[in-house]
């Protein structure tokens, strides 16, 4: 059973079809105020500091893109396995190098969920990263356990937005609001929730 931030219990999830439990899912993500989480581009912001608190949060962990996200990061993400959900059955990800992390490409959710399942066991990770982008969010927030999101105190424009939430469903965990340095352009929180019903008694 993995333990939350301030030592709430998750409890894993039951999986049906193969009768053991399943890892939290844990959705990672910065939001402005307005919800707008990207631009169809790329992130809206410079936030090195976020980037730097995302490597920490996902390290060792199997993260779950989308096809759009990953094509904006560009490569792999070094430290951990990246799994890229696309419905393009001639994607090809890039050649990684030695330090990189490793690409898996995975056409249907079920699979990617599977797959990512079977790697966060492999390597020893208490819980499977979902870091976007929003099409991606959308699909799997109700299978979601956990939410690592930044806060970001701006309202820039952007066509990418994260799903509406239903906050009675979740429980802040932690909230830390870090100063920026010079060359972070906005102000944020690092905010955690568990999902309620996950919470044991």
């Amino acid at each position: 059973m993995a333990t939350g931030p301030q030592g709430g219990e998750v409890a894993p999830t039951p999986d049906s079809r193969r009768g053991r439990a399943v890892l939290p899912l844990a959705i990672v993500a910065a939001i402005g105020e307005n919800g707008v989480i990207g631009d169809g581009r790329g992130l809206p912001w410079h936030l090195p500091s976020d980037l730097k608190h995302f490597r920490t949060i996902t390290m060792g962990k199997p993260v779950l893109l989308g096809r759009r996200t990953f094509e904006s990061i560009g490569r792999a993400l070094p430290g951990r396995e990246t799994i890229v959900l696309t419905r393009d059955r001639a994607f090809q990800t890039p050649r990684s190098g030695p330090r990189d992390g490793h690409i898996s490409v995975a056409h249907d959710l079920d699979t990617a969920f599977d797959l990512a399942q079977a790697r966060a066991r492999a390597l020893g990770a208490e819980e499977v990263i979902v870091a976007g982008g929003g099409d991606l969010y959308e699909s799997l927030i109700d299978r979601a356990q956990r939410m690592r999101l930044t806060l970001v105190d701006l309202a820039p424009r952007g066509s990418v937005r994260f799903p509406v939430v239903d906050w009675s469903d979740w429980l802040e965990t932690c909230r830390v609001r870090p100063r920026p340095t010079a060359k972070d352009e906005a102000t944020f929180a690092f905010v955690d929730f568990d999902r309620r019903r996950c919470l044991s008694l």
